[in-house]
């Protein structure tokens, strides 16, 4: 049965108020916790204690998060919607990697040391992994089977890996924070960051947007989506641009963080349907929501220690791929 509207709108404003709960639970609660007073002293600028340093510290983890995990859900369901690939996410489609390597690549050649050169090369890496292992997966009989572009990414993945390690190994003086970063999380954050990543991702989220009519005729087939007056190649492009600029802007602040574009359009679709226009700033608020609260979870598990977020969605996030290609029915692979 086709979900009213109406309903649709409740869903957005339901995970809407999760997302804030868990705002306010990211800046409340950590090793050290804090009370309103000590909220309303940080926002007001004042660091004199040290509850009131704790949040200043965390208010634009928090806000990192949140956009980080928006920006990586909606690249996650471009990306699917541009394949047509159940399967297709930021990481095991080798985008994430292609995007760190490239990073990695402008530090030791380049000498690239502005943030905003970080984001720049990230968003290029990015693009030319997902174009690189699409074609690949697009290679032989049957063309991009969703198993045969997921195999393509893990291979590009590997090797991409493997060369991020060998422009690692004579450079030990940065060897350890760049292996650091390539774990995934938001425990740097600074407004500097926030200032370099949003608009990025603002653009991202409206060229998403604005190709989600179209995705919606992709969903039908190249062939009814041209009969249906969508100029396929062009709006694929357009598509896949925004994804690119999500996955590649958020992973240049904050690494590579796995599998957020896989489980949260999956879930979004069980409830919203597939109708791209309400799926897109579903996703945003869940992917919002997620990435946040495996920040507070990280926080938590291993209080006065912090696990970094990209290995909590890892641990969510791989039981779930294992299930979507258990239950994925492939005739050509």
């Amino acid at each position: 049965m086709r979900r009213p509207p109406r309903w649709r709108a409740v869903w957005l404003l339901a995970v809407a108020v999760v997302l804030l709960l868990l705002l306010i639970a990211s800046v409340r609660i950590g090793s050290r916790s804090v009370g309103w007073h000590d909220i309303v002293a940080a926002l007001g600028g004042s660091t004199d204690t040290l509850e009131e340093a704790a949040v200043a510290k965390r208010i634009p983890r928090t806000l990192l998060a949140a956009i980080s995990g928006a920006g990586l859900a909606v690249a996650g369901v471009v990306m699917q919607g541009v394949t047509r690939n159940p399967l297709a996410d930021p990481g095991i489609l080798g985008v994430n990697i292609g995007a760190s390597l490239a990073v990695l690549v402008g530090i030791v050649w380049l000498q690239l040391v502005s943030a905003d050169q970080f984001v720049w090369v990230a968003i290029i890496g990015a693009g030319c992994a997902a174009v690189f292992v699409y074609a690949v997966g697009s290679l032989g009989r049957g063309g991009a089977t969703p198993m045969k572009v997921a195999l393509a990414g893990a291979a590009v993945s590997a090797a991409l890996a493997s060369f991020t390690t060998a422009v690692l190994l004579p450079r030990a003086d940065i060897a350890g924070t760049f292996q650091s970063w390539q774990i995934g999380g938001v425990g740097g954050a600074t407004y500097d960051a926030l200032r370099h990543v949003g608009p990025f991702v603002a653009v991202g989220f409206a060229v998403s947007m604005l190709s989600a009519r179209g995705l919606n005729s992709l969903a039908l087939g190249d062939e009814v989506a041209a009969g249906l007056g969508q100029r396929v190649a062009l709006t694929r492009a357009l598509a896949a641009l925004g994804g690119v600029v999500l996955c590649g802007a958020v992973t240049a602040v904050t690494g590579p963080i796995s599998f957020v574009g896989l489980v949260v359009p999956h879930a979004c679709r069980l409830v919203i349907g597939v109708d791209h226009r309400w799926l897109i700033p579903l996703s945003a608020l869940v992917g919002a929501a997620l990435l946040t609260g495996s920040d507070v979870i990280g926080r938590v598990v291993a209080r006065p220690e912090e696990i970094d977020v990209g290995i909590v969605t890892a641990l969510i996030g791989a039981p779930f791929f294992i299930y979507l290609v258990r239950r994925q029915k492939v005739r050509d692979l």
